[in-house]
């Protein structure tokens, strides 16, 4: 009986040391940024400004903004989590080529950019660039468009304006829901200080909403994406092009996604 009061003990033990580790390194989790220095020069095939952004607590927030030649609109870019504008600049391009200016900034610690990190902080910094993009731009030009961790970003932006229209790259429901997925022991809910809910903020979305989600995602599974997909299509319009065969970081190399975005963003406003 000892025994098993001992294993017993001992399994509780691994339970609380499990669940203290994922608490304490959640951000290790979701956030994986890479710093440049403060005077890393930018280089890229397309004209850009490169801008920095003051918060109300003080944090530095740098990001580029990319000029197309005749531009279509604006498109307001949320970007993974890992890496930093040097390596997400070159992405956008894509976008750029289309014939659209992109506005992609670096969140927290992530490159040049600065400031503590908090739920509230990130939600308040993406608002602070759709703020500049309205100043510089009609509200019916201007797409958000979330990748990854950005989609969390981007539609909580839109829950809080009018965008032309939000496309969603590789998105989930929730981080909460992140968790549950893949520690289905652990109670998310109460461990997760950056619960993103993407399912949440887009119940008040006014615009017409585009997911794109391969079926082969294995750092987000297909199955967020299609959960998301199916929560919004009763209450606003919608719309989900699955990748066959895509993962999370490939899908620019398939066609079929690349000739969707490009319908997508050719549509007229």
């Amino acid at each position: 009986m000892r025994v098993v009061f001992n294993i017993i003990l001992v399994a509780i033990g691994l339970y609380a040391t499990g669940i203290l580790f994922l608490y304490s390194a959640q951000e290790a989790f979701i956030f994986q940024p890479e710093k440049l220095e403060p005077d890393y020069k930018f280089e890229f095939a397309s004209e850009f400004e490169e801008i920095n952004l003051k918060t109300l607590d003080g944090a530095v927030l740098n990001a580029l903004h990319f000029k197309a030649d005749s531009a279509k609109g604006l498109i307001l870019y949320f970007h993974g989590n890992a890496g930093n504008l040097k390596r997400w600049g070159e992405i956008v391009q894509y976008q750029v080529n289309l014939g659209f200016d992109v506005l992609v900034m670096d969140y927290r610690e992530y490159g040049k950019s600065n400031g503590e990190w908090s739920y509230e902080n990130f939600l308040t910094d993406a608002d602070l660039f759709y703020q500049y993009a309205m100043e510089r731009y009609n509200e019916s030009e201007i797409i958000v468009y979330g990748r990854s961790l950005g989609t969390g970003f981007a539609s909580w932006v839109t829950s809080q304006h009018r965008p032309r229209m939000l496309i969603l790259e590789s998105p989930y429901t929730s981080i909460v829901e992140m968790g549950e997925y893949f520690y289905p022991l652990a109670p998310a809910e109460l461990l997760i200080r950056y619960n993103f809910s993407s399912q949440e903020y887009l119940k008040s979305a006014d615009c017409p909403i585009h997911i794109f989600h391969g079926d082969s995602d294995r750092i987000i599974p297909f199955e967020l994406g299609e959960r998301l997909f199916k929560s919004l299509e009763a209450q606003t319009e919608v719309q989900i092009t699955v990748v066959e065969g895509g993962g999370h970081n490939d899908l620019i190399e398939f066609k079929k996604f690349k000739g969707a975005l490009e319908k997508i963003l050719d549509r007229p406003y």
